[in-house]
């Protein structure tokens, strides 16, 4: 099979498994948005902390993928499972940090002005998903080890078959029935915790009983902490999940300073973060079966074969963010009213959706380059853009258009300039991480000559 098959395959499922656990936010937004105008600016509120939270907690964890991928491709098979029984000491520390943050958010929810009618709401949504965390980080361990291995079928199979789970509980919560009170937006965040904890026992249970990860032996008894190995994730895991908490507070923490302009910018808001983070699901997936299969020969010490997997990633990720941005240009009306029968609302967000195109369209490049580049461990230049851009040019500079004025202008209060500036500062960050991709595949480039031209022993 070619690289590109495999790819694409590898690519496929993940895809499959990650819309499905999209859809547990397209669920939520879709219930909210039916129970209240209010349900779905808390959720918007409350999941924009959550997200925060979550994504960067899972970014560190998610980073192990290059160094257990390279643990196959040596077929270093019993290592790689004494590397997953160190991880937990990662996953418990990554629990309790984001376990205190989500059950203490009111001096962030105080300083970006959250409405007062919307803060106690949003802190009953965040204390509930705080208990939802740590099942959903162990089963991103679970994920990741399998998407190393080349099994990601495993875990797609789980996220796909929770979603007819997640949907009606959802829906019950949060309109109640059946002896249970409505519970709006809350409802949905009890609803995530019952379908996270669902999932974590399903990956035990497909541990124990799998026999493809019997050469893994991972079920022998926690070693002591080796605090060498430990550092090594940190090394490669910490950049990363701050890059990601860069990347995604860009536009999460839009939706805090958003909700000082109302309901309706704070409905319209959390759609088009919904649309965005639904499309953001394909080049994750193709970045993450690319960073795979790079990984994969840099471990077998095949670093021609390595550089030849990313470009075809590159090019694949390119292709379809141009597709995919085009398309959502041309059916922006008909997304604005899946989410909403408010005709204010959809106006709004049809009118703001060809941002979210052109944020895509950067998100594709920029988002297959940074996990490649972890496969070749540079992970702190990247953060240093991320900040730079994102939050300097692309939060900073929409809150200064919105709130302040910009070049003798007046302050345009809407989420128009928050969108515009992050497009923006996106499409750099795309371009300067294509030349770092390429400067490290340059740079591997005498290593893969030099071994092709080895004498065979």
């Amino acid at each position: 099979m070619s690289e590109r098959s495999i790819i694409v395959r590898h690519a496929v499922t993940v895809l499959a498994g990650q819309l499905a656990v999209m859809a547990f936010g397209v669920t939520d937004t879709v219930v909210a948005g039916r129970h209240s105008d209010g349900a779905l600016a808390a959720l918007s509120i409350g999941s924009a902390v959550f997200i925060s939270v979550y994504v960067s907690l899972m970014g560190v964890l998610q980073a192990l993928l290059p160094i257990w991928a390279e643990q196959r491709g040596a077929s270093h098979s019993t290592q790689l499972g004494v590397s997953v029984r160190q991880s937990l000491y990662l996953w418990l520390a990554a629990s309790v940090i984001g376990m205190y943050l989500l059950l203490s958010p009111d001096a962030i929810l105080r300083w970006t002005k959250v409405p007062p009618e919307l803060r106690q709401v949003v802190i009953d949504y965040l204390h509930i998903l705080a208990f939802a965390l740590p099942p959903s980080l162990l089963f991103r361990i679970y994920s990741t080890m399998n998407q190393s291995l080349g099994y990601p079928q495993l875990v797609t199979w789980l996220q796909v078959a929770s979603l007819a789970f997640k949907v009606p509980l959802s829906i019950w919560f949060t309109f109640g029935g059946a002896g249970i009170a409505a519970q709006g937006a809350a409802g949905c965040a009890w609803a995530t915790l019952v379908v996270n904890y669902s999932l974590m026992f399903c990956g035990l249970f497909m541990l124990r009983t799998q026999r493809m990860y019997d050469p893994l032996a991972l079920w022998k008894p926690m070693e002591r902490p080796d605090f060498a190995q430990l550092a090594k994730f940190l090394r490669l895991g910490v950049p990363a999940g701050l890059s990601i908490l860069v990347e995604v507070t860009s536009f999460t923490l839009m939706a805090l300073f958003i909700a000082r302009q109302g309901t309706l910018a704070s409905a319209a808001h959390q759609i088009l973060s919904n649309v965005a983070a639904v499309l953001y699901m394909v080049p994750l997936s193709l970045a993450i079966a690319t960073s795979a299969r790079v990984s994969y020969w840099r471990g077998a010490s095949n670093e021609a074969a390595a550089r030849t997997v990313a470009m075809k990633g590159f090019r694949m990720a390119a292709t379809m963010g141009l597709v995919l941005s085009v398309a959502l240009a041309l059916t922006r009306h008909q997304v604005a009213a899946f989410y909403s029968t408010n005709p204010a609302v959809i106006a709004l967000t049809a009118s703001l959706l060809i941002w979210v195109a052109a944020y895509h369209m950067a998100d594709s490049i920029q988002t297959l380059c940074i996990f490649v580049l972890r496969s070749y461990r540079v992970t702190f230049l990247p953060f240093v853009v991320y900040g730079l851009m994102l939050w300097g040019v692309g939060l900073a500079g929409g809150y200064v258009v919105a709130y302040e004025g910009f070049a003798g202008l007046e302050p345009y209060p809407s989420p128009a300039p928050f969108w515009a500036c992050s497009a923006a500062a996106l499409a750099v960050t795309a371009l300067l991480f294509t030349a770092l991709l390429a400067r490290a595949l340059k740079r591997c480039a005498p290593v893969a000559e030099a071994r092709s031209q080895a004498p065979a022993a």
